[in-house]
């Protein structure tokens, strides 16, 4: 028997705030409603996801660290400023293995310089920047197919 893939979707510092901080940037879509979008493609894929959004840092390394824990064949994560910053995200996924995408709504490489350093992208299977909400939904996809 196969049992369903679980992917785990993991947001980042600011995300909660979705639909309402700098709409001109992220969109008017609402942290809700990306939750609603994601469950309605997992279904339509077949998968299994679960959704985990924490402004801590120590939080999402627990959360990836959990999953391997929890067996989940799938992180989509979109760390926010973490991206940027956090060392401790970047060692998480590569101590897990779990293949993972990186997925942010902007395109940080066309905003501020600062934006433009990844370092969580060298433990990614795939980035995909700037596609607004519909990058979760080609993140669940290339997850899926692997």
């Amino acid at each position: 028997m196969n049992s369903k893939k679980t992917i785990l979707i993991i947001n980042g510092p600011n995300m909660n705030l979705l639909g309402i901080r700098q709409p001109e940037i992220y969109g008017s879509t609402d942290y809700v409603d990306l939750e609603n979008l994601i469950a309605a493609e997992a279904e339509q894929l077949g998968v299994s996801v679960s959704l985990f959004q924490s402004n801590h840092e120590g939080d999402l390394v627990d959360a990836i660290q959990q999953a391997y824990f929890d067996k989940v064949d799938g992180i989509v994560i979109n760390p926010g400023a973490y991206t940027h910053t956090s060392i401790a995200l970047l060692d998480a996924v590569k101590a897990v293995g779990i293949p993972t995408v990186e997925v942010h709504i902007s395109d940080p490489d066309t905003r501020e310089e600062f934006r433009h350093v990844s370092y969580i992208r060298d433990a990614c299977v795939g980035s995909i920047r700037g596609h607004g909400v519909q990058g979760y939904l080609e993140a669940l996809h290339l997850l899926a197919e692997q």
